[in-house]
């Protein structure tokens, strides 16, 4: 890997800093004090539940926008002119986020919730779970995909590309394909608040996002300047953002709280799909990226990104179309913590396999 190639992938990321080092452990934290929090100060939480406008949380709306504001400055439109250089990785990246993923996900909801632990959850429960589920499935990184590229040493100009490419994607597919599985597992779809959602969480962050850019850009000489400028800022906000993430942790928990220590069994019986998905998920992309011969940098970083999950967007999309004590919400955070040591064991076996695939 060229050096360019590396400081690029630093001016995207901003880096693995120590909060994605240590995201798992910060998340559980956060789980402990909403569990308690919830349990000491409930009308406190029954007022944060109350401050809401057309099905959408004021509170949780700021706290989201907190944490996907700083991810989309990193979003480069202008890498979209080199999105025929390396296409196979690209191919496999939409294929596997939008024709496949949702609705393997939607498959072991209905699996799970409704034939295998159909004994141990109630129906109304669980297509509260399965409705989570699909949110996940249905919203592919942004962000973290940054991350792991990273540390598997991919290729910076793909990731930059495929981030841009999921995020004008998702504008137009996530509310159809939502609504679509939904309707299929017999929920009912209030399209009017799915909407507003995507344009909310994705559509004003996105184009948030791109200006500030723009705006950091204006006047910078090189592209090494302006990615040094945009690096500077995000990093600068970045405690922002995981501010932001945290403090929702601890309110859905805390709404949570009362439901999870009656039943502390729960949360491992959602995560079992999850775990399924996510291990399935990297598979199919990462043979079919070894299949095609295609080189490592791009390889990697493509099934990765077929793996993780936008889990902002499907927390505010949950909590709009569901509630914020809805098995919907629950389902989306738990995809926060399953997600983090899954996708680190992923990396691992990526790093390992390196010598299977063509370097370039």
């Amino acid at each position: 890997m060229t050096s360019e190639t590396s400081d690029r992938i630093q001016s995207a990321a901003g880096g693995i800093g120590f909060f994605e080092k240590w995201l798992s452990v910060w998340v559980a934290l956060c789980i402990v004090a909403g569990l308690l929090l919830g349990n000491l100060a409930p009308s406190a939480f029954s007022a944060l539940a109350g401050l809401e406008y057309a099905s959408v949380n004021l509170v949780v709306a700021v706290l989201i926008w907190a944490m996907v504001y700083p991810m989309m400055v990193n979003v480069d439109f202008a890498s979209l002119r080199r999105i025929g250089e390396r296409p196979k990785g690209l191919v496999i990246t939409i294929v596997v986020n939008w024709l496949v993923k949702p609705f393997t996900m939607a498959g072991l909801g209905v699996l799970f919730f409704e034939v295998l632990f159909a004994d141990l959850i109630d129906p109304a429960s669980a297509s509260e779970y399965i409705a989570g589920l699909i949110l996940l499935g249905a919203a592919p990184c942004t962000a973290m995909v940054f991350v792991w590229s990273q540390m598997t040493r991919g290729d910076a100009t793909y990731t930059l590309v495929q981030v841009s490419v999921n995020d004008i994607i998702m504008i137009f597919a996530f509310a159809p394909i939502v609504a679509l599985l939904l309707g299929v597992t017999d929920i009912q779809v209030p399209w009017e608040t799915l909407l507003l959602s995507v344009v909310l969480y994705v559509l004003i962050p996105l184009a948030a996002g791109a200006v500030t850019r723009l705006r950091l850009a204006a006047g910078a000489r090189t592209s090494a300047e302006r990615d040094q400028r945009v690096s500077a800022f995000t990093g600068a906000i970045k405690p922002v953002s995981v501010v932001g993430l945290l403090a929702t942790v601890v309110l859905l928990f805390g709404f949570q709280g009362q439901v999870i220590l009656d039943r502390p069994v729960l949360i491992a019986l959602i995560a079992v799909p999850l775990i399924l998905q996510s291990y399935g998920i990297f598979l199919v992309a990462y043979a079919a990226a070894w299949a095609w011969r295609v080189p490592f940098p791009v390889a990697a970083p493509c099934a990765l990104i077929g793996t993780s999950n936008f889990f902002e967007l499907a927390v505010a999309v949950a909590i709009s179309l569901f509630g914020l004590q809805s098995g919907a919400a629950l389902t989306t955070v738990v995809g926060v913590l399953v997600e983090v040591p899954v996708m680190l064991s992923l990396v691992a076996f990526a790093n390992r396999t390196r010598s299977f695939f063509p370097s370039s």
